[in-house]
């Protein structure tokens, strides 16, 4: 042991998931298994804890598990390494069909208890990432996505799984509602993770979205409540012309209907002609003549009966405008209700919210309706996104001339732009960028959208750079499904699936934590040790399924070195247990942003 400070006999172990002994004793560190040993399950103990089995369930992931019988049946058994359980300070870990029972046991009551663990210690780095991005950007940057998750189409085990558009098919399964920030210190860090049926869409998820990154980090922008209150005055003149039109349209029915009444008492009265005279002259004894006073007068009943006809159709379509206009008034009223309570809701946070911070949020097409982007504008953010109607992207086409220029912003993209162009779709002024990709003989068309101080009609090419620098969480999501094999669903009941999400998440931000942390500790040596490792794929697919032996010193200092014929042969990690971790201060308190 080359590195090794200390002359005391250490223990001698082998583990063939090298990495998931450091981070068992990171996990330690942070407080994260003793937060989940306390987590509720509804379990009796048998050889082991219901917790050490969550526990195990976590390790799995970080692993790179691709099913849950991989911990008992796959070429390096999980449930076999004892020195894994060690660090994780656990007993042993259960066979995997221990495993699925517990979470097959796991209540909605467990799942509240693992958010607030995952809450619990990713408070520090979250708040600490905040605190950065303030101060060296000025900003904080959101993206938010919606991914899913199929399942066999044939199958009916799954609770609660539902067709939906996934993978650009129709499958069934779920949607995971996923919500990333841009970190100085780890390039991506995870918010939050909301599982939902497959037939979810995302343009209605903008809110929960917005709400969860918010409730994170503790922070939030200045709401944009003079816009709001001109939207108000604006809907409620539509709502008082609105019903103005409803008046006048019933006054039309009123009218239709006097028409109606009016038709079929001139109807009622020729009938009455007509029976008159056949009374006086006797039933006509050949076919009367069309001038003679009984031909005049069954021609008058034939008029006025077409005439009852029509005024009949008028009556329908003037009750069907009425329908109509009453439900655009009452949908205009329900509208204008929700705007009034937006609005008392706004001037309350803003009233609460002592030091508002800057931020940008960045959503893909299908987040991109119109009173999506006005809510997320009046919540005050910085807005890049894409429009979700075709009808959009038509209309901009139309508004091109063979004169206007277009920018080149990238290899096969083109871009012209309007600065602060108004359109249907949204109440508010955008930018709008109308993108032109040339694919072989054929050209494709898209259109960004921004709403915010930067103007960025003036330089295209940045503002298709960094639209499209929110492929970050694009990528966290291909991580988190082929890295942590989240297109494996490991279980089949509905805790368990929300436990393996908020999981899944807490393992790719723990994975950076820990690289960190690790990179800090001294005598380390040799590669991959001797920088920061940020490949989350290496550590987990490689480092954390490698052979290795742990020295374990005597004072509770570790010592992992990795086999000759492992990729790094000889390299080293010294982890001094001794040394306690401090985590980031807490520099929000109660929405107040406390600087350095």
């Amino acid at each position: 042991m080359s590195l090794s400070p200390v002359d005391d006999e250490p223990k001698i172990t082998r583990t063939a998931h090298a990495m998931l002994v450091p981070w068992g004793l990171f996990a330690r560190k942070i407080g994260l298994v003793q937060r989940l040993e306390k987590v509720p399950i509804a379990q009796r103990k048998r050889d082991y804890e219901p917790q050490t089995k969550l526990i195990e369930f976590l390790a799995a992931i970080l692993s790179g598990c691709r099913y849950l019988q991989d911990i008992s049946h796959g070429p390096h058994p999980l449930d076999r390494d004892q020195t894994v359980a060690t660090a994780w300070d656990q007993p042993g870990w259960a066979d995997y069909s221990g495993v699925s029972r517990t979470l097959q046991a796991c209540t909605a009551e467990t799942v509240e208890a693992v958010r607030d663990a995952v809450e619990g210690v990713s408070r520090p780095f979250i708040d600490r990432e905040v605190v950065l991005s303030l101060q060296q950007a000025g900003e904080l940057i959101y993206d938010g996505d919606l991914t899913g998750r199929p399942v066999s189409s044939t199958s009916t085990t799954y609770p609660g799984a539902a067709f939906g558009w996934m993978d650009d098919a129709v499958r069934l399964g779920y949607q995971a509602a996923l919500v990333s920030l841009h970190s100085p210190s780890y390039g991506r860090l995870w918010l939050s993770v909301t599982p939902h049926p497959g037939d979810t869409v995302s343009c209605q998820q903008a809110d929960a979205l917005v709400r969860a990154a918010e409730a994170r980090t503790g922070t939030r922008p200045w709401r944009r409540i003079d816009l709001l209150m001109e939207r108000i005055h604006d809907q409620q003149a539509k709502l008082e012309e609105a019903q103005h039109q409803l008046e006048d349209r019933r006054k039309r029915l009123r009218v239709t209907r006097n028409k109606v009444q009016a038709a079929t008492a001139e109807w009622h009265r020729s009938l009455a002609a007509v029976a008159e005279i056949v009374e006086r002259d006797g039933p006509p004894r050949q076919a009367p003549r069309p001038y003679g006073r009984l031909g005049k007068a069954r021609f008058k009943v034939g008029v006025h009966w077409r005439r009852i006809q029509r005024r009949i159709r008028e009556l329908a379509r003037a009750q069907q405008a009425v329908t109509c206009q009453v439900a655009k008034v009452h949908s205009l009223w329900m509208e204008m209700a929700a705007l009034e309570s937006r609005l008392e809701q706004f001037i309350a946070e803003n009233r609460r919210n002592r030091a508002p911070v800057r931020a940008i949020f960045r959503l893909d097409g299908g987040f991109g309706s119109g009173e999506n982007l006005a809510w997320l504008i009046e919540m005050g953010y910085e807005v890049y996104g894409k429009a979700i109607s075709d009808k959009v992207t038509g209309a901009l086409k139309k508004r091109v001339t063979n004169q206007r220029a277009w920018t080149r912003v990238g290899d096969n993209a083109e871009m012209t732009a309007w600065a602060r162009l108004k359109l249907d779709f949204c109440p508010y002024p955008l930018d709008i960028g109308l993108e032109r990709f040339h694919t072989g003989r054929k050209q494709r068309y898209a259109t960004l959208v921004h709403y915010g101080p930067q103007p960025v009609t003036r330089d295209l090419g940045r503002w298709f750079d960094f639209y499209n620098s929110r492929q970050t969480i694009e990528a966290g999501v291909k991580e988190g499904k082929h890295v942590f094999e989240m297109h494996h669903l490991k279980v089949r009941s509905a805790a368990g699936l929300a436990i393996q999400e908020e999981f899944a998440v807490l393992a790719a931000n723990l994975v950076r934590w820990a690289a960190v942390w690790l990179h800090e500790q001294p005598f380390q040596a040799g590669k991959p040790f001797d920088r920061p490792q940020t490949s989350v794929k290496q550590m987990v697919r490689v480092l954390a399924n490698t052979s290795a032996l742990v020295f374990w010193q005597s004072e509770g200092s570790v010592l992992l070195r990795f086999d000759d014929l492992s990729p790094f042969p000889g390299a080293e990690l010294w982890i001094e247990q001794g040394l306690a971790l401090q985590p980031p201060l807490p520099l929000f308190r109660n929405d107040v942003f406390l600087p350095n």
